[in-house]
């Protein structure tokens, strides 16, 4: 490897820190106002709007940010996120120490924090292609899902520990400085400029024009499309997992075993992207996110068979040790087949399609907890005599059909994409990137 990409692996190490000790801070944040919420409410549809209210705005805004994280410099899009969530984040912090804040509140605040989140995903992907050799795209994505895991760990029993200790407040004024971290790291590097592909001329233009210019090119890439629609399917089930967790956990344990159960699925996690960061994931690449992807459903069906915690904590483990690989995978061919200089476009086409079948299922799945499967798992419920002699029946037992469900639909779509050719087969049907003809001279 050469001095100047040994120099790019530092820079992008030096983000990564920055990154992870952001993402310990939004997970304590996040984890206490679910928390919060649910306690507040005791309304799985009130958490799930409040994730909406967290997500939707990100999606609205993703096609245009990917444009201009084409056109700025992609440090300068990473600070503008971390500097406008912390803001979010901390008008909720002087909410809570002047004891104003009340769950309406978190509508406006988690959307603007979500608005400014909309550039941060498809910078810093952009960026990693350029900070890190090609052959080590796998293992980058490896170590950015090591430190999402590693949030995951910490954040629950952390929270659980501050709340208990100092209150919401205290939670939340912690993230606040983990922005400041985030940003003070990006402060103090520097990102190179992608080269200009054909590509990337002949998708410049108007704003507009930038932003559509993401749709066109994976039109005429039905592999990387069909991919795409792929991770929709699995969003779309997916997607309501994290509604449905915590009745489920609180169902039959306290908020101090739910805290122990996500630290124990995130140390899955850990472990996963560990496995990735040294392995690189399977080849072809494809085949990782098979396994992931189907491994993980599996784990959502056993681990609502019963209301164990030592149960949906092993089947959390084992499952969510599994996502690291699918992720890393995934993102491996997408940095493998895109051009860097359009990367900002192309990659944020490709989070709005993905995860906007994910609002779908959490605007669904808490009416229909607590309007369907709740009243049918009840003692006494429709189903009681016959699921329920299966599963248990009682408080929590309503979301752990809906993520048995879910896990089983996670199988059958992976299942059909496994059978699908231009899935099967897109890493030697799309070209690589700096495997395309060079542009002609003019």
């Amino acid at each position: 490897m050469t001095d100047a990409r040994l120099q790019d692996m530092r820079t992008f190490l030096v983000v990564w820190a920055g990154q992870l000790v952001s993402l310990i801070g939004t997970n304590l944040t996040g984890f206490a106002l679910a928390i919060f919420v649910y306690l507040e409410t005791g309304s799985a549809t009130q958490l799930s709007l409040i994730l909406l209210a967290s997500q939707v705005p990100q999606l609205v805004m993703t096609p245009v940010a990917g444009a201009l994280v084409d056109r700025w410099d992609r440090r300068i899009a990473m600070i503008l996120s971390d500097a406008g969530a912390g803001a979010s984040t901390l008008v909720i912090a002087a909410l809570l120490l002047t004891d104003r804040l009340e769950v309406w509140h978190l509508y406006p605040l988690l959307g603007m924090a979500s608005l400014f989140q909309a550039f941060q995903w498809p910078a810093y992907s952009a960026a990693t292609t350029l900070l890190v050799p090609k052959a080590q795209y796998g293992r980058a994505s490896g170590l950015v899902q090591l430190a999402e895991a590693v949030g995951q760990v910490i954040a629950p029993a952390v929270a659980g520990a501050v709340l208990a200790l100092a209150g919401l407040g205290a939670v939340v004024a912690i993230d606040v400085v983990t922005f400041v971290v985030a940003v003070a790291t990006l402060l103090v590097v520097r990102f190179p400029r992608p080269e200009t592909s054909r590509q990337g001329a002949a998708a410049r233009g108007s704003l507009w024009a930038e932003t559509r210019f993401g749709f066109s090119y994976l039109r005429r890439r039905h592999g990387l499309l069909a991919l795409l629609w792929y991770f929709a399917a699995l969003n779309l089930t997916l997607g309501a997992v994290g509604v449905a967790f915590f009745p489920l956990v609180l169902g039959f344990a306290s908020e101090a075993g739910a805290g122990v159960v996500v630290s124990i699925a995130a140390v899955g996690m850990v472990l996963g992207s560990l496995i990735m960061s040294a392995w690189g994931g399977p080849q072809p690449r494809v085949y990782g996110v098979y396994l992931g992807s189907a491994g993980l459903g599996v784990a959502l069906v056993v681990l609502s068979l019963r209301p164990s915690l030592a149960l949906v904590a092993s089947a959390g483990l084992v499952g969510f040790m599994l996502v690291p690989i699918a992720n890393g995978s995934s993102q491996a061919i997408w940095q493998a087949k895109v051009e860097p200089d359009v990367q900002g476009r192309v990659f944020a086409v490709r989070r709005l399609l993905a995860q906007a079948t994910g609002p779908l299922a959490i605007l669904a799945v808490g009416p229909l907890i607590d309007n369907v499967f709740a009243p049918a798992m009840a003692e006494g419920g429709a189903l009681a005599g016959s699921i329920g002699s299966v599963i248990g029946v009682g408080p929590g037992r309503g979301a752990a059909l809906m993520i048995m469900v879910l896990g089983a639909a996670t199988v059958a779509v992976t299942a059909t994409a496994m059978a699908y050719r231009p899935v099967r087969h897109l890493e030697t049907d799309v070209p690589d990137w700096d495997a395309a003809p060079a542009p002609e001279a003019a």
